[in-house]
């Protein structure tokens, strides 16, 4: 009798474990729970092509079009977790007990709810699910003026689609400037003035007072310096926490994630963990990621562990966003005191990267895409580099790599 496998979770950490579970060990019985109704389908498409009508929300499957089931993992949809019974090795569920020689939780992440702006309130939406962003569609479909909370990528993925529908579109943002967590000043000014071509208004430095619902039922949001925008709808875009109730309640260890070593196991050793529900413990060094990329990287190793591998988990992290013609990357992790070299191939191109000690340690590029999968690898193996080299687009970053001693 193969051993029981079970994975919770709807997104791609989930999806992954599963599938890296099944083809590692092909006679366990792999088994994906998920609360969401629909088979897990692929989340990035919700704030850019539904919005814009050129995709259906839930469509793009994370497994691909023949979906878990035809690749041997069993599905139980529409079904919660209750609770996790280490002792007995069991989850109970909405839908009954169900047994677990090894268990993955990818519970993924909740979105940060502002005071301002209950979720399920009229005009007020977040956008997390595939019904979230067919509601919202449906919204900036009959009205002029969308109100975005935030300036990160789902904010700003979301008003530009709006614009680009025709909308008129406030973002406000307590930061002094766009993606302030996850791009350098330059990348974001250059963001910045291409929503500004499209109409998008900012208000940087700036935060929420109040909102109340005007006479036509709109929204009446006052913001700092006492002036008030009104709005047919607002979407809230500020971020995400860990969905750890679950693990905590199990008497696992959370600390704003479930923590996991690099194997992505908890403090129980039948018990894995990967994606955003995560803060992963490396060497003393705690760190939590939230990218696509990460949850289906960490996914995978935890679903080859369950099965009975061993393999280690050492991220990059990285992101990608679409905001108009422009497609953003980000790689590697930010470091103090570094030296900031430009790279302008064309005038849609550039990359910006963060040197220090003569290495790369981190870099940001629009419209940049092969230069980006060489500068990942760049980074990965820590290649020591000429700045100047860098910063001379003549310069292939290709010739940089393959004049690199061998790793080991």
């Amino acid at each position: 009798m193969g051993r029981n496998i079970v994975v919770i979770g709807g997104g791609p950490a989930a999806v992954f474990a599963a599938l890296e579970a099944k083809r590692v060990d092909p006679a366990a019985d792999v088994t994906l729970v998920s609360d969401e109704s629909c088979e897990p389908y692929e989340k990035p498409p919700l704030s850019k092509a539904v919005l814009l009508g050129k995709a259906k929300a839930g469509d793009a499957l994370i497994a691909g079009p023949a979906g878990l089931a035809q690749r041997g993992v069993a599905l139980r949809l529409g079904t919660r977790c209750i609770a996790v019974d280490r002792v007995s090795k069991r989850i109970d569920t909405t839908a009954g007990p169900l047994p677990y020689d090894a268990l993955v939780i990818a519970t993924g992440s909740r979105v940060r709810e502002l005071p301002a702006f209950p979720k399920g309130a009229p005009r007020v939406h977040y956008l997390r699910t595939a019904e979230d962003a067919r509601m919202l569609k449906d919204e900036i479909s009959r009205g002029r003026h969308l109100l975005v909370v935030g300036a990160g990528l789902i904010g700003l993925e979301a008003a530009a689609s709006a614009a680009m529908l025709g909308l008129h579109v406030t973002v406000i943002e307590a930061a002094s400037r766009l993606m302030s967590r996850t791009c350098d000043e330059v990348s974001a000014a250059r963001i910045l003035a291409e929503h500004e071509k499209h109409g998008v208004q900012f208000e940087l430095d700036n935060t929420i007072v109040r909102s109340t619902a005007g006479p036509d039922g709109r929204l009446m949001v006052e913001i700092g310096g006492g002036r008030t925008l009104t709005a047919d709808a607002v979407l809230i875009g500020t971020g995400v926490k860990p969905d750890d109730a679950l693990a905590a309640a199990a008497g696992l260890d959370v600390n704003d994630g479930i923590l996991v070593d690099t194997e992505c196991r908890t403090s129980d050793p039948s018990i894995f963990a990967a994606g955003d529900v995560t803060r992963l413990v490396d060497a003393g060094v705690t760190e939590r990621l939230e990218n696509w990329r990460h949850a289906q990287d960490q996914g995978a190793v935890a679903g080859r562990n369950a099965a009975g591998s061993a393999d280690k988990y050492k991220p990059l992290p990285s992101y990608w966003s679409e905001q108009y013609d422009l497609y953003i990357q980000g790689v590697g992790r930010a470091v103090q005191d570094a030296q900031r070299v430009s790279r302008t191939p064309s005038e849609k191109t550039s990359v910006s990267f963060e040197v220090k000690n003569g290495i790369v340690h981190h870099a940001i590029g629009i419209n940049a895409q092969k230069d980006m999968a060489v500068i990942r690898r760049l980074i990965e193996r820590r290649v020591p580099v000429d700045s100047g080299a860098l910063g001379d687009p003549d310069r292939p970053l290709n010739a940089m790599l393959k004049a690199a001693p061998p790793l080991g």
